[in-house]
């Protein structure tokens, strides 16, 4: 028979059965006293941080019925929407732990603060009107022909059309989605207007560029630039490569030569190359998405772009119409410092005029954004998941469309295939398809044909987006500004509905990323690391 085991002794009584039996019986009287027992300190302090925990998990949350800025999955990570953190204030991250493995089906949401159709069509609205700005009849006329919907401009438009006619270099800093393309083609066309044609011999000299980092976002420019030079009596043509040289040369050589290109840096360094192009007389160099043109990956290509270009020291050199001088503007959504020593090299920098959005580099409050702490092995099952639940609201008539960015083009095929197998219907596009393949695509995601795109960040830089509903991020993006950049193809000018933002999280570095964003919402601030040129003096 086994014997039963003797119950575990507590400390006190433990200390007690160890006292010698003689001070017991010793201090056994009714006068005497019972010998003190004394725990020691650390345990003290371990028991009391045992307490505090325990009372702290079952505290309920603090926060008081109303709209929320945060919504976690564990609510004493609420924070309201009236309530803004100080910029010392610790923040109660409801990301902070998910760095450990415990933490997978996690997830919190930034609320939108705006809801109504109404307040998100007008959100970047100005009380100005187009008139007001300074512009020529001809070229209102002209807009009011070509896109009768815009009726009043934009708070960038108000902000940059003025200082841009009155030749000033610009360097415009504003969110995704705000009109900025229009902030510098409308001053763009009224200038080339007084301006004279020029024999330029046998190379075409145009008087205006537009530099784009994609020939997504070439084709884009030009759909819009294209319908106002024609009402303006303006030659427009875009020059992009992928194509072969042949065909560069072939739309290089069409007569009447362009009073405004639009081209790519590649097609156009391989056009100075071969001297099939003249830059010496242009009067406008606009480098959009400049972000993007001024990375590692352009640098080189526009500095030798900018090198054969006569770039105005100041606003004076631009007076003189016989002996012409490019005004430069640089249009973005965010603005690496390596701007600044570039622009120092070719211009004064106190002819800089820098123009900022207050909301720049600031969480768009228009769009909810989730964050899902998953598994690599949820991701899959999830997406597919989501995808199906747009799919019946489709049906119904209540949905738009959705882009399904990837990191890489091998990850992009691969979820393809799986869609495939589940019958999800959708359409692909990543960077080593060819020019004439990606351009079919993105028009036929554009026109409707197919309600969901597999994409890398060829998507994510200036393509319009007016129709997409849902972003889904199934691998986080590598940096802040990627995030910003694919968060803003949503809650764009003219979009109908504000848009959701839905980010998976899986590796250490994605969590990093996502607690940075989640301080700045809760402190209603920009995010951090994305300085612009901070040297220069601002007009917001």
């Amino acid at each position: 028979m086994a014997l039963a085991r003797p119950p575990r002794l507590s400390l006190l009584a433990a200390q007690w059965f160890l006292t010698p039996r003689r001070k017991l019986t010793a201090a056994s009287g009714p006068d005497e006293p019972l010998p003190v027992v004394r725990i020691p300190r650390a345990l003290q302090r371990l028991q009391e941080q045992r307490k505090d925990s325990r009372r702290s998990s079952t505290r309920p949350a603090l926060v008081r019925p109303g709209r929320l800025l945060i919504s976690a999955r564990r609510p004493e990570f609420n924070q309201p929407a009236r309530l803004t953190l100080g910029r010392w204030e610790t923040a109660p991250l409801a990301s902070r732990g998910w760095k450990h493995r415990r933490s997978r089906s996690d997830h919190f949401s930034i609320e939108r603060a705006q809801h109504e159709t109404p307040a998100l069509r007008n959100r970047f609205l100005c009380e100005d009107s187009f008139a007001d700005l300074g512009l020529l009849p001809r070229v209102l006329r002209a807009l009011q022909e070509v896109a009768p919907e815009v009726v009043r401009p934009t708070a960038v438009q108000s902000s940059a059309i003025p200082p841009i006619l009155r030749g000033r270099h610009i360097l415009c800093a504003a969110e995704t989605g705000s009109g900025k393309t229009l902030s510098y083609l409308l001053p763009l066309f009224q200038q080339l207007l007084g301006r004279p044609r020029l024999d330029s011999g046998s190379v075409p000299a145009p008087g205006g560029l537009v530099l784009v980092p994609s020939r997504e976002l070439a084709q884009q420019v030009q759909a819009v630039a294209l319908p106002l030079g024609k009402s303006l009596g303006l030659q427009v043509q875009e020059l992009e490569g992928g194509r072969g040289m042949s065909r560069v040369t072939k739309q290089l050589s069409r007569q009447p030569p362009a009073d405004m290109l639009v081209a790519t840096p590649g097609a156009l360094w391989k056009a100075l190359k071969r001297q099939l192009i003249n830059l010496e007389r242009l009067s406008f160099l606009v480098l959009d998405e400049a972000d993007t043109l001024l990375d590692e990956s352009f640098l080189e290509l526009v500095e030798y772009i900018l090198g054969r270009s006569n770039i105005a020291e100041g606003s004076d050199d631009l007076k003189d119409p016989f002996n012409p001088k490019a005004q430069l503007v640089l249009v973005g959504a965010t603005f690496p410092k390596s701007a600044g020593q570039l622009l120092s090299k070719i211009s004064d920098s106190d002819s800089l005029t820098t123009i900022t959005s207050p909301k720049l580099h600031c969480i768009m409050p228009h769009v909810k954004q989730t964050f899902m702490r998953l598994k690599g092995a949820e991701k899959v099952p999830e997406l597919v998941q989501i995808l199906k639940k747009h799919d019946k609201a489709d049906k119904t008539g209540s949905s738009g469309t959705v882009l399904v960015f990837c990191n890489s083009s091998s990850t992009v095929n691969w979820l393809g295939y799986i869609l495939d197998d589940h019958k999800i219907q959708h359409l692909r596009l990543q960077g080593q398809m060819p020019a004439a393949m990606r351009t079919g695509i993105f028009r036929s995601f554009q026109k409707g044909f197919r309600d969901i795109l597999l994409c890398t960040d060829i998507a994510s830089r200036g393509l319009d987006s007016t129709q997409v509903e849902l972003v889904v991020n199934y691998d986080f993006p590598p940096t802040l500004q990627d995030y910003i950049h694919r968060a803003g193809r949503v809650g764009r000018v003219g979009s109908e509905v504000p848009g959701t933002v839905i980010s998976f999280v899986t590796h250490p570095w994605d969590v990093s990323l996502v607690q940075k964003i989640e301080l700045a919402a809760r402190r209603k601030r920009s995010l951090p690391g994305l300085g612009s040129l901070l040297d220069m003096n601002a007009e917001s």
